[in-house]
């Protein structure tokens, strides 16, 4: 069960100022680790969308950057507009404010903010387990919103007494099973590659945060969405920049989340900046989803920036030879900016997620392998020569074939990636890594 399930739930959002503990709460109350938290302000950036249970209901839950402008963090005006835009968005407003500092000048702007909104608002004190002895209730009582809920989101203090008020605001709703199959699409690529801009053009909307400023994006953000009547996830990821390059903290997190989002995903979009297409980072990128044997569509991204648009033939093939470890995956030419390309690009990726789950008969498979050792027989190795009894289809998602062999130690790597390119001309399995397993015919189980 994921937010993308229930988009109709109703929606609460998470408001406060900076590092009193927003994204704490989010992740205590949907039960995840989704949301970065660290002992910093200004951590949180985009919007962070989780599903909540509490009592048989279900609510939608959004994560936001702290409402205050700053004069020293560029992204501030950005993060403001988003926060604004979940409020406008949301049924109820969770007003969170800190036990161990008191009401301060900022608390009493967003308390203004909010009243201008007209949302309903609960008052939420947390880390009242480290105030030491203060009174959250008669502290807060001038911001104007009542008394405040006391919690700890560290150490979940408070946290079904404020559940049950969520749902005395709100009312949720009522779980249901979905089983309908979802096409995850992760999307990754270096900083400042254009993916959130890439995620907004799909969306028709500004739901990811974007700057000029590379770094901008730290968590990975799902985003549920129809096209063609196919329900889509989108997560949008953190530049992964390399492994050297990567900063202690929110940047090491963000770059292992975005690895994450890689794992969950069906199909994966790397983005690519046109005006550096060959980038040693951008191959490791698309080399980190090959190895985890997923689909892969390489969007060469800014393509409205081009100086000279009648090249693409001679970039394809520079990228062909650049990502020949993946030949199998498709290039469009994409600009978040005018949205060239885009519609292409959700095309292309349900039919990965097709081609990704597409059976073969057992008798049409050892037809096709039989032919092709007819044709092109394996090498010897240490005067043995390698001999297939037959092959079957084990998995999908990816297609996954399992050889039984009279001895595994004689397929040589060139001729299983031989085997590998005629499945793929017979069955064309286009955008999507497959694997080949081979076992001695004696094998009981298909291990790995």
């Amino acid at each position: 069960m994921t937010e993308s399930d229930h988009a109709s739930a109703p929606l609460v959002a998470i408001v406060g100022r900076p590092n009193v503990g927003k994204s704490a709460l989010f992740n205590r109350l949907t039960r995840r680790n989704a949301a970065l938290v660290e002992d910093m302000p200004g951590t949180t950036r985009d919007r962070h969308y989780g599903l909540v249970e509490w009592a048989g209901r279900l609510f939608r839950l959004v994560d936001t950057g702290g409402l205050i402008e700053s004069d020293v963090d560029p992204f501030s005006p950005l993060v403001k507009r988003g926060v604004q835009q979940a409020i406008k968005e949301a049924q109820a407003v969770l007003f969170v404010v800190d036990s161990t500092t008191g009401p301060i000048a900022a608390d009493f702007e967003i308390a203004d903010t909010l009243r201008r909104a007209g949302q309903a608002v609960l008052l939420v004190a947390n880390k009242t387990d480290t105030s030491r002895g203060r009174d959250p209730e008669a502290e807060f009582f001038s911001l104007g919103w009542g008394e405040p809920m006391a919690v700890s989101a560290l150490h979940g203090l408070g946290i079904g007494d404020l559940l049950d008020a969520v749902l005395d605001v709100i009312g949720g709703e009522e779980p249901a099973e979905d089983d309908t199959p979802k096409v995850r699409v992760a999307i990754v690529g270096r900083p400042n590659v254009g993916k959130s801009s890439l995620v907004n053009a799909i969306l028709g909307e500004e739901r990811a945060l974007v700057s000029e400023i590379a770094g901008t994006t730290r968590d990975a953000i799902d985003s549920a969405f129809e096209f063609e009547g196919r329900q889509m996830v989108l997560v949008d990821t953190a530049g992964m920049r390399r492994r050297g390059r990567v900063e202690p903290g929110v940047e090491r997190h963000s770059v292992q989340r975005a690895e994450r989002a890689i794992d969950r995903a069906d199909v994966v979009i790397v983005v690519i900046d046109q005006t550096e297409a060959m980038t040693a980072q951008d191959t490791h990128i698309a080399g980190y989803a090959f190895k985890a044997s997923k689909g892969i569509i390489l969007a060469v991204n800014k393509w409205d920036l081009a100086v000279d648009r009648s090249n693409r033939q001679e970039i394809a093939n520079a990228m062909d030879e650049h990502y020949k470890f993946a030949p199998w995956a498709p290039l469009l030419f994409t600009s978040a900016k005018t949205g060239e390309g885009v519609r292409d690009l959700l095309e292309l990726c349900v039919h990965v997620w097709d081609v990704r789950r597409r059976r073969v008969s057992t008798s049409e498979l050892n037809r096709v392998i039989h032919r092709a050792m007819a044709d092109h027989a394996p090498p010897t190795i240490r005067h043995r020569r390698l001999k297939v009894m037959y092959a079957t289809q084990a998995e999908v998602s990816p297609p996954t074939f399992v050889f039984f062999v009279n001895d595994p130690e004689l397929v040589h790597f060139s001729y299983q990636r031989f085997l590998e390119n005629q499945l793929r001309s017979a069955f064309d399995f286009e955008g999507t890594a497959i694997r080949l397993i081979f076992r001695r015919r004696s094998a009981d189980r298909f291990e790995e």
